[in-house]
């Protein structure tokens, strides 16, 4: 039942039309896209969390390196 359930989902958007017309091909290009932004942003702002803290780290290694502590 779940295979034939799974295959009924995959078919809705085909029998609605969605991507018969240019606009509805748009449409979810348009969504499509937006979810890539909404994800991007979210690793964006990961990515710049972890580069601040390596160079925080570099240059706290730097700084005891050049005292002679390190």
């Amino acid at each position: 039942m779940t295979a034939s359930l799974a295959a009924l989902a995959s078919s809705l958007p085909l029998q609605a039309g969605l991507f018969a017309s240019q606009s509805g091909q748009l449409l979810v290009t348009l969504v499509a896209v937006a979810i890539i932004i909404i994800v991007g942003k979210f690793v964006l702002k990961l990515a710049w969390r972890l580069v601040t803290i390596g160079i925080v780290l570099v240059a706290a290694f730097f700084v005891l390196s050049t005292i002679g502590v390190i």
